[in-house]
């Protein structure tokens, strides 16, 4: 039996016209116990079809977090208006919305196949949306004095869709100022279409967001170089491979293929696709 739970929108914060981060505090009690990863399913009627729509998100707020759960949402208008999506951009603070207990199998792998612990760099690659999980990973991670080496990518359109850049920036520059022993953290962003004038002052990574596991192109050369390195690669300091570093990626499912046909020549394994021994090295969440 599905049981619907009660909530109050305490707080939207619109970062464009189709983008918000809103949190939903619970009518009855604290946030329940879930795992950074999860999402949770919304509930609201809609007035046109006379029924109740459902949809699950993402949660970004980390499951140490229990006064809310913080979502970051796109309002789907094409090529149909969004069903439940729609409905929450209508919302103001105050109203209420229904919730349904958080679940979901998107979480950090703590151990490897063999059940010794899994203490390979952690590379969050996120786009649009998709960075959600992410900020609920970095936060818990944070918090419980993981020592794992984290990398955020995001990929998105337009600099104001960097959703979460000012914590992220906050989270790398704790890193430094700490040192790797402490807190081990990195974050970059790339933009897909900077000739767009809102997008003039992008000094980063331009492209989509797998182009961080592009190998970069010494002047004269047409074709990528084995032992070339990636952006990534650059940042990080060495050459990734399935010993040192897994990977997780949440966004739509071209952003996913996209990293899967880089990362699958270099012997890395998805989930779905495990060795015989049960290892691999890509866990990912596509939408659409």
């Amino acid at each position: 039996m599905v049981v619907e739970n009660k909530g109050t929108i305490s707080y939207i914060r619109i970062l464009k016209e189709d983008l918000e981060i809103l949190r939903i505090k619970p009518l009855d009690g604290p946030i329940p116990d879930f795992k950074a990863g999860q999402f949770v399913t919304l509930a609201a009627n809609n007035p046109t079809e006379g029924k109740v729509v459902r949809r699950a998100y993402s949660i970004a707020s980390p499951p140490e977090q229990k006064k809310y759960f913080e979502l970051l949402i796109r309002w789907v208008k094409k090529p149909l208006p969004g069903r439940l999506t729609t409905q929450i951009f209508n919302r103001k603070e105050g109203e209420q919305i229904g919730w349904l207990k958080p679940t979901g199998i998107f979480t950090i792998n703590e151990k490897l196949h063999d059940g010794s612990p899994d203490n390979r760099r952690l590379v969050l690659i996120g786009g649009g949306t998709g960075l959600a999980p992410f900020i609920a990973y970095s936060l818990h991670l944070k918090t419980i004095g993981s020592k794992r080496e984290i990398v955020v990518l995001h990929g998105a359109s337009y600099v104001d869709e960097l959703s979460y850049r000012e914590l992220l920036t906050e989270l790398e520059e704790e890193s430094l100022d700490k040192g790797k022993d402490n807190w081990n953290f990195r974050y970059r962003a790339s933009i897909s279409r900077p000739q767009e004038f809102f997008n003039r002052s992008w000094g980063g990574q331009k492209g989509r967001v797998e182009s961080f596991l592009k190998p970069k192109l010494p002047a004269g050369f047409s074709q990528p170089i084995a032992d070339h390195l990636s952006p990534l690669e650059e940042l990080v300091g060495e050459k990734i491979t399935p010993e040192n570093t897994s990977f997780y990626v949440c966004g739509w499912q071209g952003t996913v293929d996209g990293v899967l046909d880089f990362l699958a020549p270099k012997g890395f394994v998805d989930e779905r696709h495990k060795r015989p021994d049960g290892s691999y090295e890509v866990k990912f969440e596509s939408y659409g």
